[in-house]
């Protein structure tokens, strides 16, 4: 039925940009405005492909656990470096967060691009892709009932792990910033980090964390893409605007991590409801991929008028701290 694979399809959309803009809102509760979001959802994606590759490589047999293990510990680490490189120059060498942020998509992208083409050659492919078919089977694993629930388990049971993650991790983050004693201190250090340092609160620290755990979960959003949506083929340039489009949802869902969840599905049909619609014309399906900005233009001029204060950003993102300015 047409509906349900539409619905399947969005969904499938929807979870890298989930884990990104999770990882975006942990990040920018902090203070930090992390521009380097679709670089390192780049870097988490080619890091998992390397982990997977070389395992693919020199196995014997494949280990479902193995296969599954190694590519998610590879991009935890390519992403968690690049969330420690990225704070090393906002927060310790108190750089701009905005050109810090966009050298590192571009270095993301580069870094990305570089490796793949260098595993293309290795391969000696014709085409310039990589498909890691064992280590996809692994990852597109579901749930064993799925199939004998009919169009209910083809609607809720039949994704892969990562996308039940996703949505567990963003359900974990909005009860950590909301109800427990670190995420208030957390959200302290991102309204005013001067009177948080006079508190005791240890600034650096929780914007290095939160950075650094921010970056793996947005990371994890381009293992999916690859392992999941794209069912283990890596190419070069494949990611297109995901990563933006994380950013920008971030926004629509007004730093709210579980409303970040209702807003990714959204995008994600916006981004995919073209292909269902019969005799469209390519300037109407390029009008359609354009919704999701659109979207989120709108919505921040209604919070901005509004300017009801738990809707806003926080006051200090995107604002380098000097203890010495206090």
């Amino acid at each position: 039925m047409i509906v349900i694979t539409f619905i399947q399809r969005a969904i499938m959309q929807s979870i890298p940009l989930l884990f990104g803009s999770t990882g975006e809102t942990i990040t920018e509760k902090g203070g930090n405005l992390n521009l380097g979001i679709p670089g390192i959802m780049y870097v988490g994606g080619i890091s998992g492909v390397i982990g997977a590759f070389f395992y693919e490589k020199n196995a014997a047999a494949i280990n479902p656990f193995l296969a599954v293990l190694i590519p998610l510990l590879s991009s935890i680490l390519g992403s968690a470096l690049m969330g420690l490189l990225y704070c090393f120059l906002t927060v310790t060498l108190r750089a701009n967060q905005n050109v810090t942020g966009l050298a590192m998509t571009t270095f993301g992208v580069g870094f990305g691009n570089f490796f793949g083409g260098s595993l293309i050659k290795i391969t000696g492919s014709d085409i310039p892709s990589i498909a890691l078919s064992a280590t996809s089977n692994c990852f597109k694993t579901t749930f064993p009932f799925a199939s004998k629930l009919g169009k209910v388990g083809d609607l809720l049971f039949s994704y892969s792990f990562l996308a039940y993650t996703a949505i567990i991790i963003a359900l974990i983050t909005a009860y950590f910033f909301k109800h427990t004693r670190t995420g208030l201190q957390l959200r302290a250090v991102g309204e005013n980090p001067a009177t948080s340092d006079a508190a005791g609160i240890n600034v650096g620290r929780y914007k290095y964390v939160s950075t650094v755990v921010g970056s793996i979960i947005a990371g994890l959003g381009g293992l999916y893409y690859v392992m999941d949506y794209a069912n283990g083929v890596w190419s070069n340039n494949g990611f297109g605007d995901r990563g933006w489009l994380a950013i920008a949802l971030v926004i629509f869902a007004v730093w709210k991590p579980d409303l970040g969840i209702l807003g990714s599905f959204l995008f994600g049909g916006l981004m995919v409801v073209h292909n269902y619609i019969p005799n469209l014309s390519f300037g109407a399906q390029e009008l359609f991929m354009m919704t999701p900005y659109v979207v989120t233009i709108i919505v921040l001029v209604a919070v901005s008028m509004r300017r009801k204060r738990e809707n806003l950003p926080p006051a200090s993102l995107g604002l380098s701290y000097f203890r010495e300015d206090r």
